[in-house]
């Protein structure tokens, strides 16, 4: 048994892509920040399917460089191989989509970090971990990374790992034509097909396009030149062909390249064909690794580059196993795939970075409550919150599992110094007290200051609701709602939605489902949910089956605290711990109630404030984790 599935070697960079469809790259006024470079989109691709996918190369050591280790890291790829380069920095690529045909793109590679790759940072032992080791072309185009390359793949076959090779040639990386080439797929070279011929014997697998296999093969005719490649090797060669599929050679190539094996195609709308085949290499390696026929690999490998070609970016674009497995036993609902409601849902949920199975978190985000005590200004609140946040870090002590909700209205400082640590962090987007629901200015008309927003901050609103709102009001706070939730999707932002239905009117066991059914029904999917202490075990469970029934993917719930004694709240967490959905709570005033009163008032000092809301964030800590503890024993 072998610790990894695969291992992929060689380009490492972040790609930013175009947000503006449909100009040329000239005409670009923003860009999104993905990870990019074929073997670090099949590490990702292949992670996300359910392998155990790691990845050697070197980036720089600067902010790129942290953001690729940090983003391989969230999606689950070992990064032991991943080696800082303390003099070149992190490859870059900027890319576009002008439209179904045209991709412009330049890559910023000029003495990058993935190119001083060397035998150095090949280690045998990590090698000798894995299943099967894949190489792209690129890194053959240079002695030094030629070496590295080559003694992995050396190495992979010493100890028993299948080898496979995705001939990703990109000419003007083989320094034939100029930087602004990025986009052109082809142009003869007796020179790169000779450095590649000279390798093909030491793989299992080959893979490319036409074009690839014309540069591998020495010859513009297809046949000829997969014949070419087949002298000089026994690899099974699967063979791209964009919209006629794909197609695999596990002996000698047909008279007909229809009659190899071949898995079924997706009729979709080309949207953007970058990254694709690296989606395509990603669904392969899981069917081939997994020793299923090669039609059943091909039919993977070509719904995941169907999902590529449809959305935007390469990394973002790869499925989840459970989404990858829906979409093959529902089919297509759309050919423009990223316009697919159910299937983007699906999307969305199952490839969430960082997960949360316990939730503590301290809740700062008051700016009404605050305001109206005596001795607060804007300036005096804000300096306060930075004693919150002092005292959150104190109590987590970097561990995993607890968080903070701060606005920026108060709190800028403390929710801009929160940045960067080990803390969940949610950010209010109400305006305090509002019913029919209104969100602070910050927002605008359309939420579009969103944009503005880091993606690890957590879109949080406050909806106060109830089943018998009348209609006008519901209507109100519904558009209000989607508005929100549609452009927290938009920019990449998690959503958190807390609903008191007890401040107007009474409520029952049902009354909290029957809003989380209702808010489904209009096609919001929180992240989280933020409920106030239910009244009973019935309604928790109903509660709770709202939301199972609508979004399995939920990450949860938290228990808000609405100033509660903590001999109440240890009463509502003994009973919300007993359900599987409930991840914690998010309480504010039983923390920081006391201290603010004092410290606005200049009774106390910024150590004693911070002393004592750490302590009582403390011990709620030890409340939660105590009602849970106890209701897996009585579970056991």
């Amino acid at each position: 048994m072998k610790r990894l599935d695969v291992i992929t070697i060689g380009r490492s960079s972040v790609d930013l892509y175009g947000a503006q469809v449909g100009g040329r790259l000239e005409d670009m006024g923003s860009f999104h920040k993905y990870l990019g470079g074929s073997p670090t989109n099949m590490a990702t691709g292949t992670a996300r399917l359910g392998l155990k996918s790691a990845l050697i190369t070197r980036v720089g050591d600067e902010h790129m460089g942290r953001f690729i280790r940090e983003e391989l890291q969230r999606e689950g790829v070992d990064v032991r191989g991943v080696k800082t380069d303390p003099e070149r920095l992190t490859a870059l690529v900027l890319l576009g989509i002008r439209d179904e045909h045209r991709f412009p793109l330049i890559f910023y590679r000029e003495n990058c970090a993935d190119m001083a790759l060397c035998e150095d940072d090949i280690d045998p032992g990590f090698i000798a971990e894995a299943r099967a080791v894949v190489a792209t072309g690129t890194h053959l185009s240079h002695p030094r990374t030629e070496a590295a390359v080559l003694k992995a793949l050396h190495l992979a076959r010493e100890s028993g790992a299948r080898t496979a090779l995705d001939i990703d040639y990109r000419p003007n990386l083989w320094g034939l034509s100029g930087h602004g080439d990025g986009e052109n797929r082809f142009i003869e070279s007796k020179a790169v097909t000779a450095r590649l011929q000279g390798h093909l014997g030491l793989f299992d697998l080959i893979v490319g396009t036409e074009e690839e296999f014309h540069i591998a093969g020495g010859s513009t005719d297809t046949r000829a030149a997969l014949e070419a490649v087949r002298a000089l090797t026994g690899a099974t060669l699967v063979l791209k062909r964009g919209a006629a599929g794909a197609v695999a050679f596990a002996g000698p190539i047909p008279a007909d390249l229809d009659d190899g094996e071949a898995g079924p195609g997706f009729p979709i709308e080309v949207f953007n064909v970058l990254g694709a085949g690296d989606g395509f290499m990603s669904g392969l390696l899981k069917g081939w690794l997994d020793d299923e026929s090669w039609p059943k690999a091909l039919e993977y490998a070509n719904a995941c580059g169907a999902f590529a070609v449809s959305r935007h970016g390469c990394t973002p674009a790869y499925p989840s196993l459970e989404e990858l497995q829906f979409f093959l036993a529902r089919g297509i609902g759309t050919p423009a795939l990223r316009h697919d409601a159910e299937l983007e849902q699906i999307h969305w949920s199952t490839n969430r970075h960082v997960d949360w199975p316990v939730m503590r978190v301290f809740a700062f985000d008051h700016r009404m409550q605050l305001e109206e005590l005596d001795g607060a200004t804007p300036e005096r609140i804000g300096a306060f919150k930075l004693l919150c946040l002092k005292a959150a870090m104190q109590v987590s002590a970097g561990r995993h599992g607890y968080g903070i909700l701060c606005d920026d209205r108060l709190g800028r400082t403390a929710l801009h110094a929160a940045a960067g640590t080990c803390l969940w962090v949610g950010r209010p987007a109400e305006k305090p007290g509002s019913h029919p629901l209104a969100l602070e200015a910050e927002f605008g008309e359309d939420c579009g200051n969103l944009v503005e927003w880091p993606l690890h901050q957590v879109v949080k609103v406050l909806c106060f609701c109830h089943p018998d709102d009348n209609a006008a009001i519901r209507a109100d706070q519904e558009a209000t709602l989607k508005r929100l939730y549609r452009a927290a999707r938009r920019n990449r932002l998690e959503f958190l939605l807390e609903i008191i239905p007890s401040r107007l009117g009474p409520v029952d066991d049902e009354t909290s489902a029957r809003l989380i059914r209702r808010f489904y029904e209009i096609g919001i999917h929180p992240d989280w949910w933020k409920l106030e202490p239910l009244t009973s075990r019935k309604a928790w469970e109903a509660a709770c089956a709202a939301i199972a029934d609508n979004d399995p993917h939920c990450r949860g719930i938290v228990v808000l605290g609405l100033d509660s004694s903590e001999a109440d709240l240890a009463a509502s967490f003994a009973e919300a711990a007993r359900h599987d959905l409930v991840k914690g709570f998010a309480v504010g005033r039983t923390i920081f109630g006391s201290a603010a009163r004092d410290w606005l008032a200049g009774a106390i000092d910024d150590d004693a404030a911070v002393q004592r809301m750490t302590q009582n964030f403390s011990r709620l800590c030890d409340l939660w984790d105590t009602a849970r503890a106890s209701t897996k024993e009585t579970a056991a």
